[in-house]
């Protein structure tokens, strides 16, 4: 975690692509997908592209975008699954950023979910934890949920 959190160091512009959907959008192997199976009272179905739910769906996601943004990982963004966070130090420089992203994205077939992206702004909640160019913070909504917790009052809450 903190590997990926140090690549911010000297950044102050930032933006956060979210892939919503993007497991849609993994075609499972040809043949396989069989495995897949489930049958309703309407027929028997099988997925064609990777369903939410199977264990490796997120290590396959993962492997997929670490693979397109080969060159690109820690250089000036950082990617946790379906989320993509372009870093950069100047506002010039990070159009051409994000530019060479959205590029990749679009040649892949891959796309972001606009609702929930946020494009250069000087400070982004990521992973738990607010960057911005004064570094690393504790998001404090987070913090504030750990305070609030209530204490338990028995050996089952406790548990």
């Amino acid at each position: 975690m903190n590997q990926i959190l140090n690549v911010f160091n000297g950044s102050s512009i930032f933006s956060k692509i979210d892939l919503g959907g993007a497991y849609n959008l993994l075609r499972i192997k040809e043949g396989i997908e069989h495995l897949t199976d489930f049958r309703t009272k309407y027929g028997s179905y099988e997925y064609l592209v990777m369903p939410f739910g199977l264990t490796n769906a997120p290590t396959s996601f993962q492997n997929l975008i670490n693979d397109i943004f080969q060159d690109l990982l820690d250089v000036f963004i950082v990617v946790h699954l379906d989320e993509v966070m372009v870093f950069s130090k100047s506002e010039e420089e990070h159009v051409t950023h994000v530019s060479t992203v959205l590029t990749k994205l679009r040649a892949n077939n891959l796309f972001a979910k606009a609702s929930k992206c946020l494009f250069h702004v000087t400070s982004v909640e990521y992973l738990g934890y607010v960057v911005s160019s004064e570094g690393l913070k504790m998001d404090q909504a987070e913090v504030q949920l750990i305070l609030n917790w209530p204490p338990p009052r028995n050996l089952k809450d406790l548990q």
